[in-house]
């Protein structure tokens, strides 16, 4: 049978939808994140980084941000010291970094933290994989605390605080190496 123009009825082809009416689909994309961070709670309540515990208060109420308790590395400027991190989780986790940074009343004095807690490191923002866990996220910031040589803060830390958007990760890191000697960052805040 020959339908307007011509066309046969059956041959008459609807356009393609390339995305899902709503955000998410049917959740796979959610139940992905959900499984995921189950599976990396479960790694870090059963074989934590040295140094660090999960604070399982944190997780009851919702599994898309934790606080995680740290003690600075025994034979470093932070030995004995207690900090903590907190982790947040957006819905494209693990394609997306998690929003990490010290909270609490101790924020470690250290060259690529900001005394609000913002922590310049590569792997939370452009070197950020998949592959990659919180584990990973945490023995990185063990190592970047037990590798300082000098307690400072970065040198534009009273500007950044004052100016800087609440998200660390609205903020756009540019690394730098001045001299052979210190790794900067310079930073901007993307608007």
């Amino acid at each position: 049978m020959l339908g307007p123009r011509g066309v046969t009825r059956a041959r008459q082809l609807r356009p393609l939808r390339l995305w899902p009416r709503r955000p998410w689909g049917d959740g796979s994309i959610m139940a992905s994140m959900q499984k995921r961070l189950q599976k990396e709670l479960l790694a870090l309540q059963n074989d934590p980084p040295p140094g660090m515990t999960l604070n399982e208060k944190s997780v009851q109420n919702s599994i898309t941000q934790w606080i995680v308790d740290m003690e600075g590395a025994p034979g470093t400027l932070y030995e004995g010291e207690k900090f903590q991190l907190l982790f947040k989780f957006s819905s494209r986790y693990p394609f997306d970094s998690p929003q990490v940074m010290f909270t609490g009343e101790n924020i470690p004095v250290h060259p690529h933290v900001y005394s609000n807690g913002h922590i310049c490191l590569s792997i939370l923002t452009e070197d950020w994989s998949p592959a990659l866990s919180v584990q990973s996220v945490c023995l990185s910031i063990i190592s970047m605390l037990s590798s300082c040589k000098e307690k400072r803060r970065p040198p534009d830390n009273s500007f950044y605080v004052r100016t800087c958007n609440k998200n660390p990760k609205k903020t756009k890191w540019w690394y730098h190496v001045f001299g052979a000697v210190r790794d900067t960052a310079v930073w901007s805040i993307l608007f």
